[in-house]
């Protein structure tokens, strides 16, 4: 007998949003089954603006087309966590081949009587309007927008994780997510040899949802070991298992490695636009009670502390001498 062909599932979020007890109850047991076996989902999302995403690709087409030097002015020092990053810094853990790419970060507006307004952790958001006009406004849409969809997806997880209903969205309130767009300029344009689009990695953060990549090219590795295309349609949300939501659940839920390979046209670009879920800053990232078993594989750490140590790891952010 022939295997079942291996396949990223794929669900309706108006079934969690708007279905029948049933239909929502298949909708959280799919979803968690789903991250279990092979650490991605495709989401057809539910009341979700793909025209803003649209815009929000029109604005960031024309940054990265500005003149490097007039990039470079939005290169900072806070590790990457805002503002533009330049081609050939970011690798992926233990690697040493930098990935071919450029991409433009988003956190949190947080308030102003919030306890992290001069936090570190969260570095002021800059923006380049003066070239690119209402860049701000779109992109922050663009934020709030995913950030209520991962809110969502969150109370299915806690009921499959027999944690209280907010239990993430607690974790998650002020969270320092990030809403990364990825530039990959065409191949012809590196003399990298070794280098791909995205080495090998697992993403840092609890759950990553990805829209309107422009281009084919992004793999899992499924549990047996074999590379597996995560084929989607422009109107669809890629979600994907990260170290926090992996190292929480004692590795029930894996995070999954994957990548982005190159094409076979040197002379294609792609863009995509992933947003991070973190929790806030002071989270403490603990083994959740359903998942320990026969013990606990990691000690309690904080969110920032685990950041910290993951940005060094992957280059974007230097070790203070």
């Amino acid at each position: 007998m022939n295997d079942p062909i291996r396949k990223v599932p794929e669900l309706n979020h108006i079934d969690l949003i708007k279905g029948t007890n049933l239909e929502k109850q298949r909708f959280t047991d799919d979803f968690y089954n789903g991250l279990v076996e092979y650490g991605f989902v495709i989401l057809n999302p539910y009341d979700f603006s793909f025209d803003l995403i649209d815009t929000a690709y029109k604005k960031y087409k024309e940054f990265f087309s500005l003149p490097l030097a007039t990039k470079m002015k939005y290169f900072g020092d806070n590790g990457g966590q805002r503002g533009y990053v330049p081609r050939m810094v970011e690798h992926a853990k233990d690697s040493k081949h930098p990935d071919l790419k450029e991409f433009w970060h988003v956190g949190r507006e947080i308030p102003e009587n919030s306890p992290y307004i001069a936090s570190p952790h969260y570095p002021e958001n800059v923006w380049p309007d003066k070239e690119i006009p209402s860049f701000k406004q779109v992109a922050l849409d663009m934020y709030n927008q995913l950030d209520a969809v991962a809110t969502s997806i969150f109370h299915s997880l806690s009921e499959s994780l027999n944690v209280e209903k907010n239990y993430f969205e607690n974790m998650t309130r002020e969270g320092n997510s990030i809403l990364r767009t990825i530039h990959y300029p065409p191949l012809k344009e590196f003399t990298e040899q070794d280098s791909i689009r995205a080495g090998a990695h697992e993403d840092i953060n609890l759950i990553t949802l990805l829209v309107g990549a422009t281009d084919g090219g992004l793999e899992l590795l499924d549990r047996d070991g074999n590379w597996l295309s995560v084929p989607s349609l422009p109107n669809q949300i890629v979600i994907d298992s990260g170290d926090m939501l992996s190292r929480i659940t004692n590795e029930v839920i894996p995070a999954t490695t994957h990548r982005v390979i190159n094409p076979d046209h040197s002379t294609k670009e792609r863009y995509s636009m992933p947003f991070f879920c973190h929790p806030h800053a002071n989270a403490e990232l603990k083994c959740i009670e359903s998942c320990i078993g026969s013990g606990k594989k990691y000690e309690d750490i904080l969110a920032k502390d685990f950041l910290i140590q993951r940005l060094i790891e992957i280059g974007v952010l230097k070790v203070q001498s």
